[in-house]
């Protein structure tokens, strides 16, 4: 690794590959899996399991609207990672049709409750198929994203899933995660090039201004404390201190 890793990076790099090899070793294999949403918190991710715990599982959620620059990720993360299987989970087309056909194709921006029907059509069914039979699951959350996250622990029990949940970089910070792509040379989607740092839905995101938090650019039209698609309604207190927004312009790639 270059001189951009710095001491403090590498004990959470350590850190987080014992969080790995913890939930590797607490499970049989097939029974805990990462759910690869393709951030630049991902790309990190995976690098850590391909390297130390690749007999762990590992999915994408593909809404139906995902950016192209999100599908090309996964394109080249599959071509990287030869020693990772990555399956692929889709919306019921059933689900997708009822909606637009009630609802409009669009209907996310009118209320909180069209977009979280959205988001369940699109990602929470598609999330139960990918959990099933499944003891444990690993995400890319992060204490320092939004308010919504900022009391997340390394290991928690998922209430709505039933199932135990890894966070190995709750601790991180976006400059960490960046200095970890760049020292690595990941390949990670190109609109984090254009001021996106947390990318989803195409529709539902959009670029962020200097000085806005990480998450401002996600489903930009509701309320930041409920700003959540379902995936991760809420996590247990750890007693960390409350999260403070960060200048994301100072971390995205040059």
């Amino acid at each position: 690794m270059s001189e951009q890793i710095s001491a403090a990076l590498e004990a959470k790099i350590t850190h987080t590959i014992s969080v790995l090899q913890q939930a590797a070793a607490e499970y049989a294999e097939g029974k805990v899996v990462f759910a690869n949403s393709l951030g630049a918190e991902d790309v990190v991710i995976t690098d850590l399991i391909s390297k130390h715990t690749p007999k762990i599982g590992m999915f994408v959620l593909d809404t139906g609207r995902l950016p192209e620059e999100t599908l090309k990720l996964l394109t080249d993360v599959q071509a990287l990672y030869r020693n990772l299987q990555v399956e692929v989970y889709y919306p019921e087309a059933t689900d997708v049709e009822d909606y637009v056909r009630t609802n409009g194709v669009n209907a996310f921006y009118e209320s909180q409750e069209m977009r979280k029907g959205c988001c369940f059509v699109r990602k929470i069914k598609p999330l139960k198929r990918a959990l099933t039979n499944r003891d444990a699951w690993i995400t890319g959350l992060r204490r320092e994203q939004s308010v919504t996250r900022d009391e997340i622990g390394f290991k928690e029990f998922d209430e709505g899933n039933g199932i135990d949940k890894f966070n190995p970089l709750a601790d991180w910070t976006e400059k960490e995660v960046w200095a970890y792509i760049h020292a690595n040379k990941l390949p990670y989607n190109a609109l984090h090039d254009q001021h996106y740092p947390s990318i989803g839905c195409a529709p539902c995101t959009r670029a962020v201004a200097a000085g806005e938090d990480v998450r401002a650019g996600r489903w930009w039209w509701e309320n930041p404390e409920t700003r959540e698609c379902g995936l991760h309604p809420g996590t247990p207190p750890t007693g960390q201190a409350e999260a403070k927004p960060i200048n994301v312009m100072d971390f995205l790639p040059k």
